[in-house]
């Protein structure tokens, strides 16, 4: 792997609108303005591409790098509930809104393109953009909160700081433009078990024991407990973040004995319930998310209020983290959809409790429009894609 330091900058056509046409006259103007947006930065991105030769696989890798990027920049910003909203900007070239790249990494042969690159983005076409559609965005950034790395294992159960794989997947996430910025600290050895046992069961002693030691409100242990027997891994998010006081506990499946990917999911997923308490208080999407009656296992950006219809529950089959991302937000977006937990979380499926009008029948017939495809296999129901 070659490692450069070089700042490539590529400014976008902006052509087809008049509101991004000016958005290119004050971007060449005013080149500083861009700097100060740090969540339209999609950093240590991986491109990958084969062609003919090694320039034809550049090209392509980045021309497909820079639209996927696009997609993640806006996941990051509009709320989950606005997903399907989304679809009317799909068709939006994404090389009309790169105002330039870096490359972290790279290697290439005669027919390969690998690289990891950060994509920045001109802020004000992005929100010109998203405006004119009227598709709600928060890229208000929050205060940073500070992560620390938990294995906890044994009989009883030891936590030590966790210097491996746990860690390692937190480092590989673009930490620094998300919207809620985190930084990754060590477990510090005055943290002992009974402040973490504390911590995991919700005790405020725990919490005010640790923003003491760590001399900040803002801070979540990020505890991992795998079990290779049960092939499966838990996670407990538990401390204090921008909007409150956090208590998530998720179970993860160890499919083919990959800890490594299993990590690097919990990771995704954690960051990404960061941002979504975040951009669902922002947004005004949530009226008592800052309350301790956040402190549950539904996150808020998955918690609706209410509890009218049948409980359901189904098991979500993907191909991919993405994909599970857009099917999570369809269901989310389904009227009628309360109470949504995610029981267990693997590489391929998830399990999914919610509750919904006329069971898991009724869901069946709500979400057929919607590209997804729910169906009884024996005695479980299952959802797919359409396509699948």
């Amino acid at each position: 792997m070659r490692d450069v330091a070089i700042k490539v900058v590529r400014f976008g056509r902006f052509a087809g609108s008049a509101a991004l046409g000016v958005a290119f006259a004050l971007q060449t103007m005013f080149p500083a303005l861009a700097a100060s947006d740090k969540v339209y930065t999609i950093g240590n991105y991986p491109v990958e591409a084969s062609a003919a030769s090694a320039v034809v696989a550049k090209d392509k890798a980045l021309a497909e790098g820079q639209q996927a990027a696009f997609r993640s920049l806006l996941k990051r910003i509009v709320p989950v509930t606005s997903y399907k909203q989304l679809s009317r900007v799909t068709a939006v070239s994404a090389a009309d809104l790169v105002s330039g790249f870096s490359v972290r990494s790279e290697r290439n042969s005669s027919t390969d393109y690998i690289a990891s690159l950060d994509f920045n983005f001109y802020a004000p076409a992005v929100r010109a953009l998203l405006q004119r559609e009227g598709i709600p965005f928060v890229d208000d950034q929050a205060a940073s909160v500070t992560i620390v790395p938990v294995l906890r294992q044994g009989n009883p159960p030891v936590a030590k700081a966790d210097t491996s794989l746990w860690r390692r997947s937190w480092a590989g996430l673009d930490l620094t433009h998300t919207v809620t910025p985190v930084s990754v600290a060590p477990l510090k050895p005055v943290i002992h078990a009974d402040t973490i046992k504390m911590l995991i069961e919700g005790d405020d002693n725990g919490l005010r024991i640790l923003t003491q030691e760590y001399a900040t409100s803002l801070i979540v242990l990020a505890i991992v407990e795998p079990d290779m027997s049960g092939k499966s891994m838990v996670v407990t998010l538990t401390g204090q973040d921008a909007i409150g006081p956090l208590l998530l506990k998720r179970t993860y499946r160890i499919s083919d004995g990959d800890v490594a990917y299993a990590s690097e999911l919990a990771a995704v997923v954690a960051l990404g319930v960061l941002e979504g308490r975040w951009k669902a208080v922002k947004g005004g999407l949530t009226a008592n998310a800052a309350t301790p009656a956040a402190m549950s296992d539904v996150p808020v950006w998955a918690a609706t209020a209410g509890t009218s219809g049948e409980p359901v529950r189904v098991v979500v089959e993907f191909d991919s983290p993405a994909q599970w991302n857009d099917m999570r937000a369809q269901l989310l977006d389904t009227s009628g959809v309360e109470g949504m937990e995610i029981a267990t979380l693997s590489a391929r499926n998830a399990e999914v409790s919610m509750r919904f009008p006329g069971g898991a029948a009724g869901l069946a017939k709500a979400v057929g429009g919607r590209g997804l495809a729910l169906a009884s296999i024996g005695e479980v129901w299952v959802l797919r894609s359409a396509n699948y």
